[in-house]
């Protein structure tokens, strides 16, 4: 029997990278996988949605939507979030080997 590893079975599935169903598909996942720490760090932190919504700016709703990745939430909104947590974030950047056209 063949086996395949996970990035045969989305190339297949979802598509190859750099297409649009597979960026799509890694940025839910992304968003899942930021919904999922979050909720994760606020159990750890004993604190409830409401309770991280009022040190956020937000309802307790939106939080619950962040969580369960149900919401596209601002970039800020993530942000505070996470220093409502006491969490440390780090983003990478890569560039790729573009051209980039001036005009």
């Amino acid at each position: 029997m063949k086996t395949y590893n996970l990035d045969e079975v989305t190339d297949r599935f979802v598509g190859k990278k750099g297409t649009q169903n597979r960026d799509a598909f890694e940025n839910e996942l992304k968003l899942e996988l930021i919904g999922q720490t979050i909720k994760q760090i606020r159990k750890e932190r004993n604190l409830t949605q409401e309770q991280l919504g009022e040190l956020v700016g937000v309802k307790k709703a939106q939080i619950s939507k962040i969580e369960n990745s149900l919401t596209d939430a601002r970039f800020d909104t993530i942000i505070k979030v996470f220093k409502a947590l006491n969490a440390k974030i780090n983003f990478n950047v890569e560039l790729l080997n573009q051209k980039v056209a001036i005009q």
